[in-house]
């Protein structure tokens, strides 16, 4: 059920996504979108260094773009429609309602307190255990996965060093 909320959530930010016209706030629901598929990809894997890293190399390429979008449109103005944000609420609420009602344990997990600092999970965990699933990142169904992560990275590499050409000038001309 947990999924669910997650992916309903991931669906909210998309449909907010299609509302926005700021190029900062995009950003900011970009970098939101991206913290909510490292934790979906976290969940669904045994272990959370592939959603780290996804995290890492998305987060790096979203600095590049804010600094390109605040040297262009640093000026203008952010407006928020009250009738928007109201329409997102709802559909939040309405969100963990129903997770609320079809998941008996949901609020269990919400309101259950427990202390993490006196839990003491590393003398239990040899290390080996986390071996096998950081290979996985490397063999034959998730190879392509990494290989287009590196293909992207490279290829936003190119696209930037483009755009910044140095020699034409500053990004932003000064009137």
């Amino acid at each position: 059920m947990m999924n669910l909320s997650i992916l309903t959530f991931n669906l909210l930010n998309s449909l907010v996504f299609l509302q926005t016209n700021h190029p900062l706030a995009m950003t900011l629901i970009i970098i939101i979108q991206t913290c909510i598929i490292s934790l979906t990809t976290g969940m669904m894997s045994s272990s959370f260094w592939f959603s780290y890293i996804l995290f890492l190399v998305f987060l790096g390429g979203m600095l590049v773009l804010f600094i390109y979008i605040t040297s262009l449109a640093s000026n203008e103005l952010f407006y928020a429609s009250i009738k928007s944000l109201m329409i997102i609420m709802l559909l939040v609420t309405l969100t963990l309602m129903v997770a609320s009602i079809t998941d008996p344990y949901f609020w269990n997990m919400l309101t259950k307190n427990t202390d993490l600092m006196s839990i003491d999970l590393l003398p239990n965990m040899p290390y080996t255990e986390a071996t096998p699933h950081l290979t996985k990142l490397y063999n034959s169904p998730n190879h392509l996965i990494t290989l287009m992560l590196v293909n992207y990275l490279f290829l936003t590499l190119i696209v930037i060093v483009k755009i910044t050409n140095i020699f034409q000038g500053p990004l932003r001309q000064k009137f």
